[in-house]
């Protein structure tokens, strides 16, 4: 046998168990979005489905009498302008090549161009809860990714000391994430409870109003994102501790006899040494924190009034609950495209690197 075939046999396996549990389920959600599918009706007669063609995308993100505003949703929008000035603001400063100058700035355009779109007078959507939750999902995402990236790497800078204090500080940070969803949101909302929590006793102990944190249309997203923080927060810490130790201790000692120590060093030597480390972190958690489910279902459900509502959930509601297979489908499509958008991200930034 040849070294050509024997790696292929080896590879075998894995080809069949990746093909058979990823590539098959891919196309075959792209098929079922394209029908309309009844969950329970298809399970006890497999004919009791029509072929739609687009209609189940059409129902989930379009609507009768749809304009575009350039104010429809001014967070939105105005962090697509934000995105903007900060691509032309990097190209300028030579930190990102042109190319990826040009990624970002078109990443920034579509946060502009699609939240404006919205139902003129007398217009409604289809699914009136889609977009809604779209955005919920992407409000989680803005506060959570950078959350975890900034807390992760100041950790790791103050943890990267080889000492016995600091490994056992290491490790209980670490320990959150070693948890399953249900524990942690067990601990979060005893701690986030107006009665016995933390929260609630530390802001009575200074004289303030305990704050109804999961049934609160204000404080419900807060809550579920501080809990994904401190939950995320291990593994993005290790990888930073990784991309510290890289770092030659030479450049500091440089750095030093120019009287650039502390926070001018962390800001001149730390961050541009882990730029790459930086990047792989924002993508791995844009992609995990995109397909956040448990925190928002077993804390608050995904209410009060939907604030909490985010995509997967709302994808298992639709086909498990509603048995509407084929526009659950759909909708698993849209996130997989944004997936697949954050994916090319990566190899851009990541081909910018290798340069």
């Amino acid at each position: 046998m040849t070294q050509p075939q024997a790696a292929f046999v080896l590879l075998m396996p894995f080809l069949l168990t990746y093909a058979l549990f990823l590539v098959y389920p891919f196309f075959r959600g792209i098929w079922i979005s394209l029908h309309d599918w009844n969950l329970m009706a298809v399970a006890f007669n497999p004919d009791a489905k029509e072929f739609v063609g687009l209609r189940n995308y059409e129902r989930v993100m379009w609507g009768r009498g749809i304009t575009w505003g350039a104010f429809a949703a001014p967070v939105l929008q105005l962090a697509g302008l934000a995105g903007i000035v900060t691509a032309i603001f990097l190209r300028r400063m030579g930190w990102v090549n042109r190319v990826t100058a040009i990624a970002l700035g078109i990443a920034a355009i579509l946060f502009i161009v699609l939240p404006g779109f919205h139902p003129g007078e007398g217009g409604r959507w289809y699914d009136r809860r889609f977009w809604p939750t779209v955005g919920n999902t992407l409000v989680f995402v803005g506060f959570t990714v950078p959350g975890v990236t900034i807390i992760a790497v100041l950790l790791a800078a103050a943890l990267n000391r080889e000492t016995k204090a600091m490994t056992v500080f290491r490790t209980l940070f670490f320990l959150s994430q070693i948890l399953s969803v249900t524990v942690v949101t067990l601990i979060w909302q005893i701690m986030f409870s107006p009665r016995q929590g933390l929260i609630a006793n530390i802001t009575e102990a200074f004289g303030g109003s305990p704050i109804v944190w999961l049934t609160n249309e204000n404080f419900a997203m807060a809550a579920i994102v501080i809990t994904t923080i401190w939950w995320s927060l291990g593994i993005a810490m290790i990888l930073f501790l990784a991309g510290l130790q890289d770092i030659s201790r030479d450049l500091y000692e440089a750095a030093a006899l120019d009287n650039a120590t502390g926070a001018r060093a962390f800001w001149y030597i730390t961050l541009p040494n882990l730029k790459r480390t930086i990047t792989l972190v924002i993508v791995l958690q844009v992609i995990l924190q995109f397909q956040v489910f448990g925190q928002a279902h077993l804390m608050t459900q995904g209410g009060p009034n939907d604030t909490t509502q985010v995509l997967v959930r709302y994808i298992y509601q639709t086909a498990f609950r509603d048995s509407e297979l084929g526009r659950a489908s759909a909708m698993a499509v849209f996130l997989f495209v944004i997936m697949g958008a954050f994916a090319v991200l990566q190899f851009v930034l990541g081909r910018e690197d290798a340069k």
